[in-house]
């Protein structure tokens, strides 16, 4: 049975950061994308980041969506089957659920799209602000 538990979501500052955390059980974290995305009070779900390994190099990707580059930064622990997004310079505007998704790798791609993610982690809530 897949499962993909979270933690991390808190109200924050303005300027501060938060890392959140995805803990993949019953699959192999490197067979698969890990995904995040984020859903704000009347707005579609949207991709913030992805990553998984390039089948053709075995080389880890990664690929954020505009808003967020050069702020989070998401990472894996192999060993631990966890996925983390370490977000920093938060934004009011970054207030949202977050959620983690699974699903095959070709599906992590620059356009960090919502299609193709099979298996979703229950969500966490993330508030910035004052």
């Amino acid at each position: 049975q897949f499962q993909l538990a979270q933690s991390g979501g808190d109200l924050v500052q303005p300027g501060g950061s938060l890392r959140l955390s995805c803990v993949v059980s019953g699959l192999t974290l490197d067979d698969y994308a890990i995904g995040w995305f984020r859903q704000a009070p009347g707005k579609e779900r949207e991709g913030v980041s992805c990553i998984s390994t390039f089948a053709r190099t075995n080389d880890e990707t990664a690929y954020y969506t505009d808003s967020v580059k050069g702020r989070f930064t998401i990472s894996r622990d192999l060993a631990k089957n966890t996925v983390y997004l370490q977000m920093n310079s938060l934004r009011p505007e970054d207030t949202a659920v977050y959620y983690c998704a699974a699903g095959l790798p070709y599906w992590c791609s620059r356009y960090v799209q919502i299609a193709g993610y099979e298996y979703w982690g229950q969500g966490t809530q993330v508030t910035v602000s004052s």
